[in-house]
């Protein structure tokens, strides 16, 4: 069995009630003996609303009136009409002032419990935006290894497609070109199959190592982003006959790395698929720098594609 207490703070139950009535009606009985003894009802002003449930509590306030007003008025009972005017007077005036202060305080409590409330409120509610934020961190985190892993098996696929077009192919050139010079009727057509398989492997081997040199660019090991793109873009140009323009707006910012080795990649790739696919005129290449990011934008005025459309099988 737990014990429960009679008095619970902030909860008046029967016992404290009782303490309250019995100390009030002892209060009022020797200030009608003496009215000096009235000093031991004035403490029921102060812990009336603390002794008694907050429905009596108005009633035990006005008890203590009673008796208070006796005392000033000269005491119990009033002898004369004068002393029954004043007790009523009194009475009256002790009345309005202990309820209205009781009630100023009740509206008080209430405030400071919806404030309390509130205040609990905003507390759970910050607690749920600081889980949400983390799980939104978390998600960020999540979805940026996802997007660099994507990055690397689209890297990955390039350099396969690029391995493919360019030095597979041009194996496949050169041994073309040698079984062409060993079945060759004189020496003359023989050397010629020789020279051209001779130029396919110096041109494979020019691919190959401009591959290597796209997987960790050389550019940038001498030249910031910038000027980096910008060789890029001249050399590209220089190489297809697109006229071609590079641009940089906003202030320059130090960038990570990986993430300048990410942007002339791209620059790289876009450029290519301009070159192999586009058929354009012109192209134009601009890198922003702003307040917290920074945008590359490449086009062209080639003959584009509609994005919904199927690939060709």
């Amino acid at each position: 069995d737990v014990p429960v207490p009679l008095l619970v703070p902030g909860a008046p139950g029967p016992a404290s009630t009782a303490y309250f009535v019995l100390r009030t009606a002892l209060a009022f009985v020797l200030t009608w003996l003496n009215p000096f003894f009235a000093v031991y009802a004035c403490a029921g002003y102060f812990d009336a609303v603390h002794l008694l449930p907050r429905r009596l509590s108005r009633a035990g306030l006005l008890l203590v009136a009673v008796t208070m007003a006796g005392s000033q008025s000269g005491g119990l009972p009033p002898a004369s009409l004068v002393q029954w005017l004043a007790f009523g007077g009194l009475f009256a005036l002790n009345a309005c002032l202990v309820v209205g202060l009781s009630h100023l305080g009740t509206k008080e409590a209430e405030k400071a419990a919806e404030r309390a409330a509130t205040i609990a409120e905003l507390a759970r509610a910050n607690s749920r935006l600081e889980q949400a934020l983390a799980e939104n961190a978390a998600l960020q985190a999540q979805l940026l290894l996802q997007a660099r892993e994507a990055g690397v098996a689209d890297e990955r696929r390039r350099l396969a497609a690029e391995i493919h077009d360019t030095i597979a192919q041009g194996l496949t050139g050169v041994v073309t070109q040698l079984q062409a010079a060993s079945a060759a009727p004189d020496r003359e057509r023989a050397e010629t199959h020789l020279r051209r398989a001779a130029d396919l492997a110096r041109h494979g081997l020019g691919e190959a190592r401009r591959s290597v040199r796209n997987l960790s660019p050389v550019a940038l090991e001498h030249d910031a982003l910038p000027e980096a793109l910008r060789k890029t873009v001249e050399e590209w140009a220089e190489r297809t006959g697109v006229a071609t323009r590079f641009t940089v707006t906003g202030t320059e910012a130090p960038l990570h790395g990986e993430v300048a080795a990410t942007l002339l990649r791209i620059a790289q790739e876009a450029l290519s698929n301009t070159a192999r696919h586009a058929g354009a005129a012109r192209a134009g290449v601009t890198l922003s720098y702003m307040d917290d990011e920074i945008t590359l934008d490449v086009r062209d005025d080639g003959r584009g594609f509609d994005p919904l459309a199927r690939p060709e099988r």
